[in-house]
């Protein structure tokens, strides 16, 4: 054995939260994660994703180290496998009413109320509780860290892409299409070029400058 060896780290299971919750006589663990905190446009998603103990999905990790190709395909494969999953959104308008942390929480909570199931405890990927009785852990980085966050991770990656593409039609010209509503250089040039659309955050910096076009 080698000295760097002899001093690793363990590897730690990406089940060793959702194991350490039930070793605890929890029954149903339930992982939540979010996408869209931070572009300019569209809504904020959530998943919430309670895994069965024969999930088996090789390959399943942090959506964002994953291809959108890849995410595609785990998206019916985690909901075909899921014990129970839900997901929830906040909308623009929401997000610039309470603003985003605040309609990030409002999301998970939709997100955990579609569930069908009341879960016995939460893994939350973040720093931020959620304002429900229940028990809860919040991970840093937990989408890499746990199989139920990461699931969650790609259900609320996936749905809110869609989303954002069926919006792409309805607002041609911001390329929605490519970036899914975050702050590129072409889209905020084309912010700048066609004023914010309805769509579009208001209270974020890179929008709210273009106020006076503001484009229906």
């Amino acid at each position: 054995m080698t000295t760097l060896e002899l001093f690793a780290e363990p590897e730690i299971s990406t089940l060793h939260f959702e194991n350490q919750a039930k070793a605890r006589g929890v029954r149903l663990v339930a992982g939540i994660d979010e996408a869209g905190r931070g572009p300019l446009a569209g809504p904020v998603v959530a998943a919430a994703v309670i895994l069965p103990a024969s999930f088996d999905l090789p390959g399943l990790t942090d959506s964002k180290k994953l291809s959108e190709k890849k995410r595609e395909q785990l998206f019916p494969l985690i909901r075909a496998q899921a014990h129970a999953y839900g997901i929830g959104v906040a909308s623009v308008a929401e997000i610039d009413r309470i603003n985003i942390l605040q309609a990030t929480l409002l999301a998970m909570q939709r997100a955990v109320a579609r569930l069908g199931l009341e879960p016995d405890h939460l893994l939350i990927d973040g720093i931020t509780p959620l304002p429900l009785d229940c028990s809860q852990q919040t991970l840093k980085q937990g989408d890499s860290r746990s199989l139920s966050i990461a699931a969650a991770s790609v259900l609320a990656k996936v749905a809110r892409d869609r989303i954002m593409l069926s919006y792409a039609r309805q607002l041609p010209g911001y390329g929605l299409e490519k970036h899914k509503g975050y702050g590129t250089r072409d889209h905020r040039e084309a912010i700048a070029r066609l004023g914010p659309s309805s769509l579009h955050r208001k209270t974020f910096a890179g929008v709210r400058e273009h106020l006076e076009r503001c484009r229906d």
